[in-house]
């Protein structure tokens, strides 16, 4: 995770929605006529209680336009060039403001259609209300990309294997999940990880979950390529 994890978060809703210089025009949204579709640097809309994000946020940039049906099937074309550092994290967010512990259930499904080039994560990212802590949790990797931080050992937990990682980036502690294969689709049982993280480890408290992300981290994408929600569901009482 870059240190700047925290800025792909506040600067989606800070920042104006805006264009990424001339190149944004050579990214594109899909053929067939979505319900929203945005080439603007944070441009972003709610949908059936997600807010979706093209959250452009890294340095040296290139285009990207995301598009949506709903909340919870839609996609963006990336065409950042082949350097590293992340360059966006387009996702969609709903907002879960219950402590873990008030919490009786915490999961949400996925299914993805990823390119086989380019270099990005799917994943889920996690903070608590006050950004002091962000849980990440890989489902799927292509390329030169890895978590932040050191490793901290195997652990089957919430329906998966994870190599977990723990790690700070000047701003928040962050906890990296990476599934150790590659999955398109599935269920993940996210209370039991954050009550591991808080009654096993110890690592945080009784701290209240916020923002509940779900996207794709991407670092390089040189040609334009297509990432796309098939379908996804978050679910919380």
């Amino acid at each position: 995770m870059a240190k700047s994890t925290l800025r792909k978060v506040t600067m989606a809703v800070l920042a104006p929605a805006m264009a990424i210089g001339a190149t944004v025009g050579l990214a594109s949204a899909p053929a067939s006529a979505a319900v929203w579709s945005s080439c603007a640097q944070y441009g972003n809309t709610t949908l059936n209680g997600y807010t979706l994000y093209n959250n452009i946020w890294g340095s040296g940039a290139g285009a990207q336009c995301i598009w949506a049906n709903s909340g919870t099937n839609w996609g963006v074309n990336a065409n950042h060039p082949n350097t590293s550092g992340i360059k966006s994290y387009p996702n969609a967010k709903k907002v879960i403001n219950k402590s873990i512990t008030s919490l009786g259930s915490l999961s949400s499904s996925y299914n993805v259609s990823v390119p086989s080039s380019g270099a990005y994560n799917t994943s889920y990212d996690i903070w608590d209300s006050n950004y002091k802590y962000e849980i990440m949790l890989w489902v799927n990797k292509t390329g030169a990309v890895g978590p932040l931080g050191t490793s901290q050992g195997t652990l089957t937990l919430g329906g998966h294997t994870w190599t977990v990682y723990k790690g700070n980036n000047g701003s928040n502690d962050v906890f990296s999940f990476v599934r150790t294969s590659n999955s398109s689709s599935g269920t993940v049982n996210v209370l039991p990880i954050l009550k591991w993280i808080k009654d096993t480890k110890g690592w945080f408290g009784n701290v209240t979950i916020g923002d509940f992300q779900f996207g794709f981290e991407i670092t390089s994408s040189s040609g334009g390529l297509d990432f796309v929600v098939n379908s996804e569901s978050v679910s919380s009482s």
